[in-house]
């Protein structure tokens, strides 16, 4: 049977990243006073795949191959993504 490297993760190791984005998250709506904010979806899943994207392209020395396999999914994908957020290899 085969076991991808996500199975072998320790369980709960997604808190840590919740409770940051939840903290950065209280830090922008006291920042706003009160204002609304527009589009937080885009932006927070827009920053967050970013800055997934840079630190997988680092981690694999801009090994494309490798980072689509890290990040589970096809190199299409992946450099469609890096393009929209112009990441440059």
């Amino acid at each position: 049977m085969h076991h991808s490297d996500h199975d072998s993760a320790p369980t709960g190791t997604d808190a840590p990243l919740k409770r940051c984005v939840a903290e950065e998250l209280e830090r922008y709506f006291a920042v706003l006073e009160g204002e609304e904010p527009c589009d937080l979806y885009k932006m927070v899943v827009g920053a967050t795949e970013e800055a997934l994207l840079q630190f997988v392209i680092e981690r694999t020395g801009g090994n494309q191959s490798r980072a689509a396999q890290l990040l589970g999914v096809n190199r299409g994908t992946l450099r469609k993504k890096l393009k929209a957020h112009g990441i440059a290899l």
